[in-house]
């Protein structure tokens, strides 16, 4: 028996996890399939207290349209969402589908990164207690729990600060910075997460935040003990696909179709 390190991919299939079933492949199954997980991704948010009065979005594209996006309505609170209250807005913000209002903040942000980001689906963000306290800290999270490297070299700090988003320009410079990874700490504002899915963005955003309340208690208890390269790359592999996130995403999910089938009208 030897111990010559394991190739990326026997650390991701230690997981074994398996893929979620295949879904009827037509524009209107995906777009309801995505119009449902965005619902109860918000309705997720609710209990886990990440709703804050009027603030926090999250987008999923149009599978057809691809610049166009689905989003929460104005001033409506997380947990009350359905499939039904949910606006999509075409490239210029104007909504083609929904009655209520929309939130210029949500397309100034959102639009932008769809736009730069062919393969993002979904985008998430909203003002969390622990993101928030740690985006005034200016710096990155730090490999020291094996689910915080889930961000390990993957995500970004968006150092600046101009009150509220609500011109594409500033939406510009968070999408460029961004680049290829997969979530940004915003100066004094709080956390965004991308993914490949409604199920990995919002999966990414309560595992950042997470993050971000474990370092804030281990540093407020001592110095937390920082990862090797190779150990974080290593948990990166296993907490960072997207797999993990969609299977995450799906427990918590199922939860929300089964107690609350309203979500689904």
């Amino acid at each position: 028996m030897t111990n010559e390190p394991q190739a990326p991919e026997a650390d991701v299939a230690l997981l074994d996890l398996g893929e979620l079933p295949e879904r009827e492949n037509s524009y209107e199954a995906e777009r309801q399939h995505r119009k449902q997980q965005l619902a109860a991704a918000f309705r997720i948010f609710a209990k886990f207290g990440f709703d804050e009065g009027i603030a926090g979005h999250i987008t999923a594209r149009d599978p057809e349209f691809a610049d166009h996006f689905w989003v929460n309505p104005f001033a409506v609170h997380f947990s009350r969402i359905k499939v039904s209250d949910l606006l999509l807005l075409d490239g210029e913000g104007k909504i083609v589908e929904g009655k209520l209002r929309t939130n210029k903040a949500a397309f100034s942000i959102h639009s932008t990164i769809h736009e730069a980001r062919p393969d993002v689906v979904a985008v998430a963000h909203a003002h969390t207690l622990h993101g928030r306290a740690w985006s005034t800290l200016s710096k990155k999270l730090d490999p020291i729990i094996q689910e915080s490297c889930a961000f390990y070299n993957d995500h970004v700090l968006f150092d600046e600060y101009k009150g509220l988003v609500l011109e594409r320009d500033e939406g510009e410079r968070i999408a460029a910075l961004l680049g290829k990874n997969k979530a940004a700490i915003l100066r004094h504002h709080g956390l965004l997460t991308t993914g490949g899915s409604v199920e990995e963005a919002a999966w990414w955003f309560i595992a950042m935040e997470r993050a971000c309340q474990m370092q804030l208690m281990a540093e407020a208890a001592g110095t937390p003990r920082i990862m090797s390269d190779e150990e974080a790359e290593m948990a990166h592999r296993q907490f960072g696909n997207a797999n993990m996130a969609r299977h995450s995403f799906r427990i918590l999910a199922d939860q929300i179709f089964e107690n609350e089938p309203e979500v689904l009208n």
